[in-house]
């Protein structure tokens, strides 16, 4: 995968074609359930402080975080995602996962909810991780998600024929993590649990726990508008069942790994 084509797609994609802000609210029943996940791991770890929102979209988590009393700052790579960050009173700039503009030890947690997926090789992955990494105190905590590469092998090869020969393109999803060819959406890899938490570790930070986030019937929410209350209740219970299961934990679209900055 060529980085520069992704980074062109991210900005035509986010910027013209898809809407970040409704994602986590109205998308899809899985939205709110994402949103929910996520924001209880950060603060079952992060009670008060400074956060870096990396990569933060329109801000859905960082305003969250924002009303609970945290300090947040907040850079994405799309314009028009600071404009809406901006447009809900966050401090909000235009900025890179790969090069952070604060300088070391500035914030006392990071979140980075979307960068991993949209850097193709390990390389610039860790770049990203390290720069999180550099901007944190010590034992300050970063909460790096990935997309889970199980997900996207079902989501590219299920409810079709199994065609013969396997296209190459899903052999390597599946053995590599790499992208389908014409995916719309600007991915550059998809991670398993075990890939995300050796990657963390390599970037220098203390890895705690990968957590998978909707947990199994995450996908089933996402193909409804409104699950109703039952049904969203016994997909929370399952994610958070399911969360640090070997292998059940990539059944969550999103895996989400904690660690922390070493002394």
């Amino acid at each position: 995968m060529n980085q520069q084509d992704i980074d062109t797609r991210i900005q035509s994609y986010y910027g013209e074609i898809f809407d970040e802000n409704v994602r986590l609210t109205t998308r899809s029943a899985q939205g709110p359930l994402e949103f929910a996940r996520t924001q209880e791991i950060i603060r079952a770890r992060v009670a008060s402080g400074s956060v870096l929102d990396i990569g933060g979209g329109a801000g859905v988590h960082a305003r969250a975080l924002a009303d609970a009393g945290f300090s947040v700052e907040l850079i994405d790579p799309v314009p028009r995602h600071v404009e809406q960050a901006r447009g809900v009173g966050l401090s909000a700039h235009v900025a890179d996962a790969r090069d952070l503009p604060f300088a070391d030890a500035s914030f006392d947690s990071a979140i980075m909810l979307g960068p991993l997926y949209h850097l193709a090789t390990p390389d610039a992955r860790l770049l990203a991780l390290r720069e999180a990494k550099r901007v944190v105190r010590p034992r300050g905590y970063v909460f790096a998600a990935a997309l889970s590469r199980y997900i996207a092998f079902g989501k590219a090869t299920l409810g079709r024929p199994v065609p013969d020969p396997y296209p190459g393109e899903w052999l390597r999803l599946a053995a590599t993590g790499a992208p389908s060819d014409g995916m719309r959406f600007p991915a550059g890899h998809f991670h398993t649990a075990e890939e995300l938490e050796a990657e963390v570790g390599a970037a220098g930070l203390d890895v705690l726990e990968v957590v998978g986030v909707e947990g199994p019937a995450g996908a089933l929410l996402e193909s409804l508008q409104n699950a109703g209350e039952q049904v969203a209740d016994a997909a929370l219970t399952i994610a958070k069942t399911a969360s640090s299961l070997p292998g059940i934990r990539d059944m969550s679209a999103h895996l989400l790994a904690i660690a922390r900055v070493p002394d």
